[in-house]
């Protein structure tokens, strides 16, 4: 019997909103616990596919996820060795970004005395003061130690988690008394995260390889950690593109010349534009089924209930909210906010009928 039923639409919609609510402030308080959890569920998400086309060509089961498993952890030490090795190079490099630094500052000075704008740039070379950012650098050095255990504590998780997998739907049959539409209702759920993760993946990795290119081509320092920003700053829509962007323009204007630096700025346009805005959209089809206005609004819910982590996770955990809103004709409304836009054309008559009492 649905316990809504006896309730007016107003009042469905209400507790609704008052349960997500809840279930949101208490991710927020959990967030330490839940962030990796979840992290490590989409990670999952990723490593299933090649997993089980591994299987299907018939490697077993436990050398499958053996290889999966070494993948992912080269991968995650690779990206570790990288960043510490920018780091150390960083840190070592920091007297003559100084030097270079204070060259600009006294050049824009003189360019804003031409002007007649008051000089306030004297301030400027202290970003890169030698001895703070020295110890940034070294405090950051010092926790590559946790973010590596807890990098394996997230393998570990992902590689438990496909091992349960196989028998997911017959724990959940059980358990839940799930029907066949509740079933297929879930299988979309995973498809859709499936396939926009595998294919974010992928448009990432391209984004990130296009990035490196570019600034190999331009002589650009650290130019791997660069490309490895990309990738992963990548999965957060809007403004992920510009913090990408951000820390190769300012490495570009410090070390080389404001030509070079222009160049830079334009072969992430190029990148955004055709992978992102291109070749992305081209590939996953339809879309999302989110709205642009859901998109934005859900990176600063879920950034604010789960960090970092949500800001990256955001558009997935959307996609989920959204089809479970949708699974349920009192709630449909909301998974219809959340979607793209209606056509004039369409009418709403029919899910209307299907939420009255």
């Amino acid at each position: 019997m649905n316990v809504l039923a006896g309730f007016s639409p107003a009042a469905r919609g209400l507790i609704v909103t008052a349960a997500i609510a809840i279930v949101l402030l208490f991710l927020q308080a959990a967030e330490s616990v839940v962030a990796p959890i979840l992290l490590a569920a989409f990670i999952a998400v990723i490593a299933a596919p090649p997993l089980r086309w591994m299987q299907r060509k018939g490697v077993p089961k436990w050398g499958a996820l053996a290889l999966v498993a070494f993948v992912l952890l080269d991968v995650g030490s690779l990206f570790g060795l990288i960043a510490t090795g920018a780091l150390e190079g960083f840190k070592d490099s920091l007297p003559s970004y100084q030097e270079r630094l204070v060259l600009l500052n006294d050049q824009l000075g003189q360019w804003l005395e031409g002007k007649g704008i008051a000089n306030s740039t004297q301030a400027m070379p202290d970003i890169l003061d030698p001895a703070l950012a020295g110890s940034l650098v070294r405090v950051a050095l010092s926790n590559m130690g946790s973010i590596f255990g807890t990098g394996l504590l997230i393998l570990l998780a992902v590689v438990f988690m496909l091992l349960e997998a196989p028998g997911l739907w017959l724990k959940l049959r059980t358990a839940f008394h799930l029907t066949k539409e509740s079933e297929a209702r879930l299988q979309r759920v995973l498809d859709a995260l499936s396939r926009y993760m595998v294919i974010k993946t992928g448009t990432s990795f391209a984004t990130a390889l296009f990035v490196w290119v570019w600034l190999w081509f331009l002589g650009i320092d650290f130019g791997a950690l660069w490309a490895i920003l990309a990738f992963l700053l990548n999965f957060i829509p809007f403004v992920g593109s510009v913090l990408m962007a951000a820390p190769a323009v300012l490495m570009a204007l410090v070390q080389t010349d404001l030509s070079t630096t222009l160049l830079v700025a334009l072969g992430y346009l190029i990148a955004n534009t055709l992978i992102g805005s291109v070749l992305e959209p081209r590939i996953m089809g339809r879309g999302l089924g989110i709205s642009t206005l859901a998109v934005f609004l859900s990176l600063l819910l879920w950034s604010w209930v789960l960090g970092t982590v949500g800001a990256f996770l955001s558009v997935p955990l959307t996609m989920v909210l959204m089809i479970a809103l949708d699974a349920s004709p009192h709630t449909r409304p909301m998974a219809i906010l959340l979607g793209p836009d209606i056509a004039p054309s369409e009418s709403p008559a029919e899910d209307q009928a299907a939420i009255q009492p």
